[in-house]
């Protein structure tokens, strides 16, 4: 009688390393997905389908571990483990920042409009990080007992092309102590936009569920469940004929592109903005008009938050003069 083989061993997944360590859970909503990858990058929007593979993601349905393939239904209980990306896939690079703050924990930075915060794909080089790792790579012979931070330090994002003020870490306990503030969203954060149209009503609160859009994966957009909760607070500073205004935005929650659809859903688009927004006749040429204006954080050691306020960039400035020389006023302060 012939001998049967026994089946290979299924491959253990690697297991993840716990200082780089972080994950997500959710329900799922009505008309669940055809497959659980596909929800996580276009529902929950946490990672895209290549990063699942590339981050060696762990899927839980109700408990089990799953493939990314697996269909999911409404109610189904998802959890989702990763690895961040370490700074060993970072390269240093020397790129001069425009610092407002540092020491030997942390680094404030204001953030030229044009810098990726974060390697990705197609932007391996000449990012924040990249800039961030060269400070604390010449620091380290000084601190060798010191545990370097993960990910270059990085504990929160602006977009490429915002501007404005954005806080690093230098070694881990510094970056666990940042991140948790953004987490438990006690760090204060304040934007600047000129908006195409005035918001109405002049102040108020927006809040929704952001999610990616299924039509264009490149935005994102309101949805009626499921996303990640979106809580803004806005106020018009300023306005120009009721044809342009400058808001003062109050994220209370960190969404990718939060600010820009929460402003386009107004009907108010930031102007410049090439993705939720359309070219404006007047500024054809104006670039993304939203600058992260104030931070107010705790920085490690101190027992009182700190505010950071990287002043209004030369776009604005600008802007504001053709627009005064239009309207025949002033913005307010």
């Amino acid at each position: 009688m012939k001998k049967l083989k026994k089946p290979p061993a299924k491959p253990e997944a690697p297991a993840l390393d716990q200082e780089r360590a972080r994950s997500w859970k959710g329900i799922v909503g009505p008309g669940g997905a055809a497959r659980a990858d596909v929800y996580i990058a276009e529902t929950a929007g946490i990672l895209s389908r290549s990063q699942i593979k590339a981050r060696a993601a762990v899927l839980r349905v109700n408990g089990t571990e799953v493939k990314p393939s697996r269909p999911l239904k409404e109610g189904d209980r998802l959890e989702v483990l990763w690895a961040e990306e370490d700074s060993a896939a970072i390269e240093a690079e020397d790129i001069p920042l425009a610092v407002l703050y540092q020491d030997e924990r942390v680094i404030v930075v204001d953030k030229a409009q044009g810098m990726v915060t974060h390697p990705g794909a197609g932007n391996r080089r000449g990012t924040f990080a990249n800039a961030v790792l060269f400070i604390v790579l010449r620091e380290s012979a000084a601190r060798p007992a010191t545990r370097p931070a993960t990910r270059a330090g990085i504990v929160h994002r602006l977009d490429k092309d915002t501007s404005g003020v954005i806080i690093a870490a230098k070694d881990l306990e510094a970056q666990v102590f940042l991140a948790e503030q953004f987490k438990e969203r006690l760090a204060r954060k304040e934007y600047l936009a000129i908006t195409r149209g005035i918001p109405s009503p002049a102040s108020g609160r927006i809040a929704d569920r952001l999610g990616r859009d299924k039509r264009e994966r490149k935005r994102f957009a309101a949805v009626p469940e499921g996303g990640k909760a979106a809580v803004t607070d806005y106020r018009v500073l300023s306005s120009w004929r009721d044809q342009y205004a400058l808001v003062s935005l109050r994220p209370k929650t960190g969404r990718t592109h939060q600010l820009r659809v929460h402003m386009a859903g107004l009907g108010t688009p930031i102007l410049g903005d090439p993705i939720y927004g359309k070219k404006d006749g007047r500024f054809p040429e104006a670039r993304l008009m939203l600058h992260a204006y104030k931070l107010k954080i705790t920085l490690p050691g101190m027992s009182e938050p700190s505010l950071f306020i990287a002043s209004l960039p030369q776009r604005f400035k600008d802007t504001f003069a053709a627009l005064s020389s239009f309207a025949g006023s002033r913005p307010g302060s």
